[in-house]
Parts: structure tokens; sequence; C-alpha cells
């Protein structure tokens, strides 16, 4: 189970008693603001497109869509989303609970979305599909290993 390798690597940052698992789903954005009680736009979609033969993974703001245009610019290719069964292979996470953490970071090229910038804290999944932590943005990129922030979005 992916939320355990997710609470491991968060032990080591102090951050592991923080998740917060649910009874009910939080595999979409709108019952994981349900199930937190925020705005969609708070919760930190992991996004997955393909590369060749690598993945890229742009974590950005609930509320947000992914403008071709701007993903083009900013990554010379096409936005191009994995399938499930890709996203698993790439990632290690199941669709509904995908997030930044424990990646391989040979397969995947991590990035934060400047959509997330009006908020002091988001609050992306934990490897599972009723699981979530609330961090700053900050402790995202950081614990990420993200890239850098990029706009890509509507």
């Amino acid at each position: 189970m992916t939320i355990e390798k997710v609470r491991d690597f968060l032990k080591g940052y102090g951050k592991d008693k923080y998740i917060r698992e649910f009874d009910t789903s939080s595999a979409t954005v709108e019952l994981a603001a349900e199930a937190l009680d925020v705005e969609p736009a708070r919760i930190a979609k992991s996004l997955t497109f393909k590369n060749n033969e690598k993945c890229i993974m742009v974590v950005t703001a609930g509320d947000r869509k992914v403008d071709n245009r701007k993903f083009k610019n900013e990554f010379g290719i096409k936005a191009k989303m994995l399938s499930p069964d890709e996203v698993y292979e790439f990632t290690g996470h199941r669709v509904g609970g995908v997030c930044p953490f424990v990646i391989d970071l040979d397969k995947v090229q991590i990035y934060c979305d400047k959509s997330m910038e009006r908020f002091q804290t988001v609050f992306p999944a934990c490897g599972s599909s009723n699981s979530a932590i609330e961090l700053t943005l900050d402790e995202l990129f950081k614990l990420s290993n993200a890239l850098k922030w990029v706009d890509i979005c509507k």
C-alpha cells in the first residue's frame, strides 16, 4: 500500500502524524474538498503527462485546468496525459491517490504550478484514495523534490 511508503517518507520530516485518512473517498478534487471541508481550489492535484520514456508530473490547484499552449511553451511537447496503468507504472501510485511523494526521480520530473500561490497551504493526497496532508507551498515544493515553479494553467 503506497500510503505506508508515503507515511515512512514523511516520518523523516516529522510530517507523518499530519496525514489525514478518511472513511470516505477523497479520490477526486470534489471528494477531497468535501472530506477536508475546504474549497476545491486548495486540493493539490497531481497531473501526469507522457514525456518520451519519462513522465512529467505537475502539481496544480484543484480548480485549474492545463492550458495546452502554456504546457507546450514550457515543456516543448504536447500535453498527453498518462493512462491509469501508465500513472501507476511511472509513479507507483494509483489514480485517486497520486501524489508527488516517494517518486522515482529517474522516471518522473516534478513541477509545482503557480496556480497554488494564492494559498498559504494546500492539500495533496498521500498515496491512497482516502488520504491527504496539509502543507505550506514551501513544504510541498521541498518534499516533492520539484524542479521549479511553472505557469501552465488557465
